[in-house]
């Protein structure tokens, strides 16, 4: 039996379907794989990489995930996120110059938010496999 699973940001639903499982790191708490029957799960999701295993036999879909909430409830997992892209539609040209100009401003001493640009670039760039 799999699970249904939601991935959803503002602009769109990304993935609506079926899943054998879902890995998600959670803000604070590592990352966290669900699977059918999981006991019900409601976490903050940090900057990183969500992995759904479609339960059709499709190949896995990576997401970039930029903060949000996973839930999981009655074997549906949903997650809501501020800002997610999946691996194909990443620009990975944009994600590398974001990144560049994040080491930039952090060499010159700026903030906690250059480190989370970082992050987020970082990510992405993983998730597109560059």
């Amino acid at each position: 039996m799999a699970m249904q699973v939601e991935l959803v940001s503002p602009e769109r639903v990304l993935f609506s379907g079926e899943a054998d499982m879902v890995v998600a790191r959670t803000e604070g708490g590592g990352d966290i794989a669900f699977l059918t029957g999981h006991a019900p799960f409601v976490g903050a999701l940090g900057i990183g990489v969500v992995r759904i295993m479609p339960s059709s036999g499709a190949p896995e879909e990576k997401a970039a995930v930029h903060g949000g909430f996973v839930e999981v409830k009655d074997n549906r997992v949903t997650i809501l996120s501020d800002v997610a892209e999946l691996a194909s539609q990443i620009d990975v040209e944009r994600a590398r110059r974001a990144r560049e100009d994040a080491e930039r401003a952090l060499m010159n001493g700026d903030d906690v938010e250059c480190e989370a640009s970082l992050r987020r670039a970082h990510v992405r760039l993983l998730v597109a496999g560059a």
